[in-house]
């Protein structure tokens, strides 16, 4: 492997730490008493987080960067899908418990 190569996925790897380290201060939402409350927006921050960790693991580790456009495309539109899937789920779960 060359240099370049090894640099590339240890900035990608920097990238996804540091992703999970946003993921990791954004939840700490607690009320006065200490007890944890569900927030919408660090659910639907955790989503968005995973999925664009999903897309970077795709393209860096699975070598989908050199792929066919065709394939680029369709691991794309699986990120869309699943994260329409998982976002509206939740809300839709939320609207009605409320």
């Amino acid at each position: 492997m060359s240099v370049s190569v090894n640099m590339r996925l240890l900035l990608v790897w920097v990238v996804l730490s540091a992703l999970t380290v946003v993921y990791v201060w954004l939840d700490h939402g607690a009320d006065q008493d200490g007890t944890l409350k569900a927030s919408s927006v660090v659910t639907v921050g955790a989503i968005v987080i995973a999925l664009i960790k999903v897309r970077i693991i795709f393209r860096e580790f699975m070598e989908v960067r050199h792929a066919p456009a065709w394939l680029c495309r369709l691991t794309d539109g699986w990120v869309v899908l699943i994260g329409t899937a998982l976002i509206g789920t939740y809300l839709v779960g939320a609207a009605l418990s409320a």
